[in-house]
């Protein structure tokens, strides 16, 4: 148990520091801002893999969680007000949209919740689309510029992934956290067997409501790094193509599993943004390594690898076992 813990320990730091001279080993601006997009992409789908995942909840709303922190953070900065205020503002915004989901998407679990939260999403993004006093309809807002944070100047790709990595790491840190504690644990439970928890004392509701909050928190802190990203928001980005490829992410890369979100916005980054310049029907594509994914690794890519793996390490121990003669007669 110690090797494997010590084992485990390495690879994160050895990828901690692979990410970390990413930038500076790509040459191209162009990856470097792909990688980018791959980390606040991989924070998104951590937060709806808490609930997809922890919780058994799968919600195709959780755009409308990401564009709201987005526009909010937009427009005040664009008003003149500061970063600091902008960001504080997008994520209180945020978690009181996301209190209103749960508050009402909760009342139920299943495809009736899969259907709420795609209704709220498309009320958001209604929203965004028709008020054009507030959002500026499908001209979206323009971000003047990315701020500068104890004086170091982001507008460089290099620097913006930095800033986004240092991001990503706590994000993933913070999830690795919750879902190891007792309140994670009990997570877990209301998945599989809520009306065991309720019988034991727990409250079911309040500890989804929880998971909701942390969800449309991370998916704020996606939302805020996606218009400094861009320096631009607009309708399409509420749209219900951005809560299912989200939701594709997660269930690609393996739902319950901290990897497997982020393999899962790696996959549907480099398909929609590298593949799509070499592959007209990438659409296409996506959907056939989808299909794929689902028949002959069902669990998820990192689970399914994980599968494979020990499954050849056990055919290799037993082909190396020696084969020892039966009793003479």
């Amino acid at each position: 148990m110690r090797k494997l813990v010590l084992g485990r320990g390495l690879a994160a730091l050895i990828a901690v520091v692979a990410l970390a001279v990413l930038p500076y080993a790509i040459g191209e601006v162009y990856y470097v801002n792909i990688a980018s997009q791959i980390l606040l992409y991989a924070i998104f789908a951590l937060g709806l893999n808490i609930l997809v995942g922890y919780a058994g909840l799968v919600s195709l709303g959780h755009a409308g969680l990401f564009g709201i922190a987005a526009y909010v953070a937009a427009y005040l900065l664009v008003a003149g007000h500061g970063h600091v205020l902008a960001i504080m503002a997008a994520l209180l915004a945020s978690l009181l949209a996301t209190a209103g989901f749960a508050a009402l998407s909760l009342r139920s679990t299943g495809i009736t919740f899969i259907m709420i939260t795609l209704a709220l999403g498309e009320i958001i993004w209604g929203l965004a689309y028709r008020w054009i006093s507030l959002t500026n309809g499908d001209n979206g807002i323009t971000v003047p510029a990315r701020p500068v944070p104890f004086g170091i100047a982001l507008g460089s790709a290099r620097a913006f992934y930095v800033v986004t990595l240092i991001v990503f790491l706590l994000a993933i840190a913070a999830c690795g956290v919750f879902v190891r504690s007792p309140f994670g644990a009990a997570l877990r439970g209301t998945r599989d067997q809520p009306r065991r928890m309720s019988a034991l004392g727990y409250h079911v509701w309040m500890i989804r409501f929880w998971a909701c909050m942390v969800s449309g928190l991370l998916s704020a802190v996606a939302g805020i790094l996606f218009v400094y990203y861009n320096q631009f928001i607009s309708p399409q980005a509420l749209a219900l193509t951005a809560s299912a490829e989200s939701l594709l992410m997660v269930i690609s890369g393996g739902a319950g599993t901290l990897l497997g979100p982020v393999v899962g916005a790696a996959l549907v980054v480099v398909v929609k943004n590298v593949v799509s310049a070499y592959v007209e029907r990438w659409n296409f594509m996506l959907g056939a390594i989808f299909v794929a994914i689902v028949v002959f690794m069902p669990e998820g890519l990192v689970p399914g690898a994980v599968r494979l793996t020990r499954s050849l390490w056990r055919g290799r121990s037993k082909a190396s076992l020696p084969i020892t003669a039966g009793p003479r007669q």
